[in-house]
């Protein structure tokens, strides 16, 4: 059971949730950041030995053992934390996370629009 847990964690560790950052040209960087699932399960019975007599034979430690464990780690892109030098953006990697690119592009329309709404841009 130790070895099988000590496997889990290097399997599960930080740098699975959050990866390595990835520096472009233009002063961006770019970070993976995943969503780690870990399950772990273990279990195991004694047996009571019966002769032919059908008496019960040995003492309780002496009975037969069978157990077993288990684990398993799933790793799923969630997002890209990207940083530059003027701003920070998620990106989700969801297709259904329309409506968090949205919030996300708010403030950015928001400001276009006060710029187009300026005396002096009007003409």
């Amino acid at each position: 059971m130790i070895t099988a847990m000590e496997n889990l964690r290097e399997m599960a560790d930080v740098t699975k949730v959050v990866g390595d950052a990835v520096e472009t040209p233009d002063g961006h960087v770019i970070i993976p950041v995943s969503k780690v699932t870990l399950g772990f399960v273990t279990g195991g019975s004694e047996f009571e030995s019966i002769d032919a007599e059908g008496q019960t034979q040995g003492q309780q430690d002496n009975f037969p053992f069978g157990g077993g464990s288990g684990g398993g780690v799933t790793i799923r892109p969630m997002a890209f934390l990207i940083v530059g030098p003027e701003e920070v953006r998620l990106l989700p990697v969801d297709r259904s996370a329309i409506f968090d690119r949205l919030v996300d592009l708010a403030p950015q329309v928001l400001k276009h629009i006060q710029e187009l709404l300026q005396p002096e841009n009007i003409k």
